[in-house]
């Protein structure tokens, strides 16, 4: 039998096969989406889409050919998203049937799973009219009416939007660069969310709406319990930073990416940088005012990942400095158990991001010793061999606080009661609240990743690809030790900067173009790098060396900056 013989060709059979992770395998219908494929498959969690050979894709993608794939459920990165990005726009199009001559902004998330939203143009809903949304919305539910996925020319979209009043679109898609636009159907209605949706409105189950603070959270389950609503949690001081940065952008003029970009095409984005930094500037000395006027002894300082805490702590200092006021920067990584006393983690490996790994009995110790003017000798963590060894000796002059920067900052078990009030504390992250337009978020999460991919290659060597498959880590770690414990700060530091995606975008998009297809990481590289499309570039030679976002691109002045440390 020659070789020939054995391949031959032949029709396409009526039927592909798709190859799951745990190895089994579906028949069906050759051009069937993959959606009813995976009907077929029990899941803890509800399915919203599917990677298809390293694609992510919607679950009205057919499938034309043998294929690998994999579902995502809600309890994935990339589903949660889905489900919130196709919420939104259930409640806009709700919205739109209730309240026609209203306008719907969806500002900013909220830690137990929701997005705070303001109603424009009339007044705040009311407990009844908050009442009838829900109810429109729990109707198209049920009637489980899908959501039309159209591609149209851009100039078409763009009168579309015109045509409705939605200003804000029309000034994005001045700057799209490709020459289409897909747009979302639901009823008479379309509208543009930058990214994939689940295919009808009947997989929306888990919602519910919560009069807040002159608007209303859009509540929906967090990814650990999919189809869940969490306790709801006040958050009037998170609420109220980024309400401050809101009023701002209105002050200033941009509060959306077109606004943005106008102001840059039209050269006034060294106007923006400047006093964005103004703001920054007058922001850090009202808290080292602050901290002068309550004479506090100590000033604790919490944030998440690349929330730019370094720069922040350092300007403080400087502020500080600046008021006759030296403090004596307290190191808690030096407080580290030995490396055979750490708590583990549930892989097994020391848990370095755990309060129970820092010797808190000592800490409480020097704490007491150190404000009662004694002189103590503090450890020194070696990470090499895993040990606390003896470190300097240090005793504080009179009036002189100590500045503490740690994840645990703001954990009340941190220090002991007789300590606890005598500290200033301050929880510094980035509060964005420009958004794309008023229903496209720019995600708070979405800009410190961007932050981290850029400094990680920069100082670490890190390649996008590890920096992104090491950030549900990260956030893992931040919601178990920061956000829980962000109102018991004293005060709150805003470190976003309305210029900066602008700044980060031409350093950020090399690096995300070099995540290679077929690497699990790609799908989050490609998102991102469609994200980037919508914001033009500046100059980042106009970015001053203080600047917050030079901790991310280089350049900081305040790089080594240190203040002398008095040793005996």
């Amino acid at each position: 039998m020659n070789a020939k013989s054995k391949f031959n060709i032949v029709s396409p059979r009526p039927e592909v096969e798709i190859h799951l992770p745990d190895g089994r395998v579906l028949s069906g219908p050759r051009n069937a989406q993959v959606g009813d494929f995976l009907k077929a498959v029990d899941s803890p969690a509800p399915v919203v889409a599917a990677e298809v050979d390293n694609e992510l894709r919607e679950l009205t993608y057919s499938i034309q050919m043998d294929s690998r794939v994999r579902p995502v459920t809600m309890s994935d990165p990339d589903g949660a998203l889905i489900y919130r990005r196709s919420l939104n726009f259930l409640l806009e199009m709700a919205f739109a049937d209730l309240f026609p001559n209203a306008q719907l902004t969806i500002d900013h998330s909220i830690s137990f799973g929701g997005y705070y939203c303001q109603v424009r143009g009339r007044k705040p809903l009311s407990e009844k009219e908050l009442t009838a949304l829900r109810s429109r919305m729990n109707e198209l539910i049920a009637a489980d009416l899908p959501f039309e996925k159209k591609e149209v020319p851009l100039q078409e979209a763009i009168d579309y939007f015109k045509s409705i009043g939605y200003e804000d679109k029309v000034h994005l898609l001045n700057y799209r660069r490709k020459d289409y636009l897909t747009l979302y159907r639901l009823g008479q209605r379309m509208d543009y969310h930058h990214g994939y949706m689940v295919p009808s409105t009947g997989y929306l189950k888990w919602f519910d709406l919560l009069a807040t603070n002159g608007g209303f959270t859009l509540r929906f389950p967090r990814r650990h319990a999919p189809t869940e609503l969490q306790p709801v949690a006040e958050y009037p001081k998170l609420l109220a930073a980024f309400r401050q940065y809101g009023d701002w952008l209105e002050h200033l003029g941009i509060n959306n990416v077109g606004a943005l970009n106008d102001a840059i095409q039209s050269g006034r984005a060294h106007e923006v940088v400047l006093v964005s930094e103004a703001l920054h500037e007058q922001n850090v000395a009202d808290v080292a005012r602050q901290i002068a006027e309550r004479e506090s002894q100590m000033v604790l300082i919490a944030g998440p990942s690349s929330s730019g805490k370094t720069t922040f702590s350092r300007r403080l200092t400087v502020q500080l400095l600046a008021l006759g006021i030296s403090p004596y920067p307290l190191e808690l990584d030096n407080y580290f158990l030995a490396r055979d006393k750490t708590p583990r983690g549930d892989d097994g490996q020391p848990d370095f991001e755990s309060l129970e790994a820092l010797d808190l009995a000592l800490l409480a110790e020097h704490l007491h010793q150190l404000l009662a003017g004694k002189e103590v000798q503090l450890p020194r963590y070696n990470f090499k061999t895993g040990n606390p060894e003896p470190g300097d000796h240090i005793q504080l002059k009179r009036g002189q606080p100590i500045i503490m920067e740690g994840i645990h900052g703001l954990d009340p078990r941190l220090l002991p009661s007789t300590l606890a009030g005598r500290a200033f504390k301050i929880y510094a992250s980035a509060l964005t609240q420009l958004n794309l337009d008023r229903h496209n978020r720019v995600s708070t999460t979405d800009t410190r990743l961007i932050r981290r991919i850029v400094r990680d290659a920069r100082e670490r060597g890190y390649t996008a690809k590890d920096t992104i498959s090491r950030w549900q880590s990260v956030r893992r770690g931040e919601k178990r030790h920061i956000f829980p414990y962000q109102e018991n700060a004293d005060v709150m530091f805003n470190s976003a900067l309305v210029y900066e995606l602008s700044a980060l975008k031409p350093f950020a998009e090399p690096l995300l173009r070099q995540v290679q297809y077929g690497n699990s990481e790609f799908i989050e590289a490609k998102r991102l790098l469609a994200f980037l499309e919508w914001f033009l570039p500046i100059d980042v030679d106009m970015i001053p060396e203080n600047s917050i976002v030079r901790e991310f691109i280089g350049g900081s002045v305040l790089k080594d900056f240190t203040i002398w440390k008095n040793k005996s």
